[in-house]
């Protein structure tokens, strides 16, 4: 929910204030003497603190593009904004929906970054104050967690890499309990279930009985991280289901006999399914999961059932779709595909750029002049209205002349 963003926004404002008031702290950066500051972008506050030290930084976008704006061409006919739920394939009221939603959007990003304005006044003197938009673009490069495998094709500029997939490790044998378990139920394979760490939905007692229910109707095992302790006590777990406090996601991913992901929808989560081949069923719980879904339900590798409509017929229902239709895991294998075929690995191209950037003394040669000109000029609004008045100047003068003509 926006306004419980906003909340938290304001309270990392709160924070930043009261880091950079601590004069140990800020000196200790000082003496330092980084060459280049790596920075999150959720919160705002490494954007001011880099501002103080007066370094240069790179910035990494954790979660999808359209979550913030900070520079990237986004032509508005085939580039969904934020919250729209929209696929590049618009049709007439899609673009219009996207249109209006870019407003919406705009709106909310000024007042996010004005939960900082607080903080920007107590500690940078009046007239070199910075705007958090303009910092976006201070960043010499910006690394996403992203994938040509999962997102929509879009412009991008010379200082923007992807870099989805820079958490994928090796994978390991998965222990034997689980093989045993894994074993039970010959070729017909088990299924992944974990619906990630920021929100815990073992605490909602009817999603708990509906997943299980659903669970219950596969011929698959199925392998769910569930904390024992949150288990409704008048709820017996289905016998094709192990529930587990923690699993190893990747290696299980990588399992030969694995046929479903049953996700949150996390973006760490899709690039390792992605990573592995594995087609989805995203449950979106908040955040940017929804938008998630919309990209994995675009690509044909899974599909989305919503959390409020979630019923237990519904959710076997497309379980069985997922793992019987062969066209999925065809698709997910095809994204697998060009998620592993780059020429360099997501490290490989982070730490490349950076050593590009630090030999080169910054990246201003991968950043467009759009950067340093004034918004009226970016979107040539001068341009128009010369062109107009030229235009109305010209009809007023012909006006003019065919009526003294005609007198």
């Amino acid at each position: 929910i926006f306004e419980n963003l906003l909340k938290v926004k304001e309270q990392l404002g709160f924070q930043c204030s009261h880091l950079l008031s601590r004069r140990d702290i800020m000196d200790s950066l000082e003496n330092e003497n980084f060459e280049l500051v790596i920075i999150e972008s959720f919160d705002y506050c490494p954007f001011l603190i880099t501002e103080k030290l007066r370094k240069p930084f790179v910035s990494i976008l954790t979660t999808s593009f359209a979550i913030l704006d900070f520079g990237l061409p986004s032509p508005l006919s085939y580039v969904p904004v934020y919250s729209s739920l929209l696929t590049d394939h618009m049709d007439f009221w899609g673009r219009v929906r996207n249109f209006v939603t870019f407003f919406t959007f705009s709106r909310r990003q000024w007042q996010v970054q004005s939960m900082f304005d607080n903080t920007i006044k107590e500690h940078f003197p009046e007239g070199s104050r910075p705007v958090l938009s303009h910092l976006l673009l201070k960043a010499e490069l910006w690394f996403v967690n992203s994938d040509f495998a999962f997102d929509f094709a879009r412009p991008l500029l010379p200082n923007t890499v992807y870099v989805g997939g820079l958490m994928a490790k090796p994978t390991k044998p998965v222990p034997q309990d689980l093989e045993n378990f894994i074993a039970k139920f010959g070729d017909s394979g088990f299924v992944l279930v974990t619906m990630g760490s920021m929100v815990n939905i073992d605490n909602f007692k009817e999603v708990l009985k509906e997943l299980n229910s659903a669970f219950a109707h596969l011929p698959q095992g199925v392998i769910w991280r569930c904390k024992h302790s949150h288990w409704p006590k008048d709820v017996n777990v289905a016998p094709n289901v192990k529930l587990m406090e923690w699993l190893p996601q990747s290696d299980l991913l990588a399992h030969p006999r694995i046929r479903l992901f049953v996700t949150h929808g996390g973006q760490n989560s899709i690039m390792e399914a992605i990573q592995h081949g594995v087609p989805l069923v995203g449950i979106p719980v908040f955040g940017d999961q929804s938008e998630n879904m919309v990209r994995v339900e675009a690509k044909k590798i899974g599909v989305s059932v919503e959390l409020k409509e979630l019923k237990a017929e519904t959710l076997a229902l497309k379980m069985k779709q997922i793992i019987e239709d062969k066209r999925y895991k065809s698709a997910a294998v095809a994204a697998s595909l060009i998620r592993r075929s780059h020429p360099q690995s997501p490290a490989q191209r982070l730490v490349g750029w950076i050593d590009h950037i630090l030999q080169t003394g910054g990246a201003a040669h991968l950043k467009p002049r759009a950067f340093q000109q004034p918004w009226h000029e970016r979107h040539l609004l001068d341009v128009l209205g010369f062109l107009l008045g030229l235009t109305l100047g010209t009809l007023w003068l012909c006006g003019k002349l065919l009526g003294a003509a005609c007198r």
